[in-house]
């Protein structure tokens, strides 16, 4: 489904296909839009890269069967939540193999945060606004911020790509954070 039309749908849209026809592949779309955020994701508690790309492909398969169930809003928030679960459950379960992970911090955040409403609405908002203010950004350092953070270039990587010089680019990254932070502050004050 390379079909350029296909990525220009939203997540909600291709959920409401999916929903309609149960053609995975709508959801396989919508997976590969988070694959990377997803492995980093798993990374980050796993540790190890082959774990996490198994996890990874376990919590799509989580993904094809628990999508029904679910009036789901926010796809984003709502897998990032089904991720995070997903490796804290793997922590808990193989003790042995995951000791140094498993903190009294990951195992209350486990505890502490049930999946209410107004959670899941504060994730979708701050993922919302995060995103929103990247769209806010100019071109130069939306590109790099997104290179450099959501797909984990360097900054010589990311100067090869975008023909930038590391200069530049350091400056993009620089400003570029600034300007979200600045972004998100004044987003936050509109908000309350």
């Amino acid at each position: 489904m390379n079909n350029p039309a296909i990525q220009q749908l939203t997540d909600q849209e291709l959920l409401q296909r999916f929903k309609a026809d149960h053609n995975s592949e709508w959801i396989g779309v919508l997976f590969d839009r988070y694959a990377v955020l997803l492995l980093g994701m798993c990374m980050k508690y796993l540790k190890n890269e082959e774990d996490a790309r198994d996890a990874v492909q376990q919590i799509f398969l989580k993904v094809l069967s628990d999508v029904n169930n679910h009036e789901i809003q926010f796809f984003k928030a709502w897998i990032y939540q089904v991720t995070k679960n997903y490796c804290l459950m793997q922590l808990r379960s193989h003790p042995l193999k995951y000791k140094e992970e498993i903190s009294d911090r990951t195992m209350g955040e486990m505890v502490a945060e049930p999946l209410d409403k107004k959670a899941y609405q504060e994730k979708d908002l701050l993922i919302e606004n995060m995103e929103h203010a990247i769209q806010q950004l100019n071109p130069e350092q939306r590109t790099c911020i997104q290179l450099f953070y959501l797909d984990k270039k360097s900054y010589q990587e990311i100067a090869d790509k975008t023909g930038y010089s590391l200069l530049q680019v350091k400056s993009y990254i620089q400003n570029g954070k600034r300007n979200l932070k600045l972004l998100l502050e004044k987003q936050q004050r509109t908000n309350h």
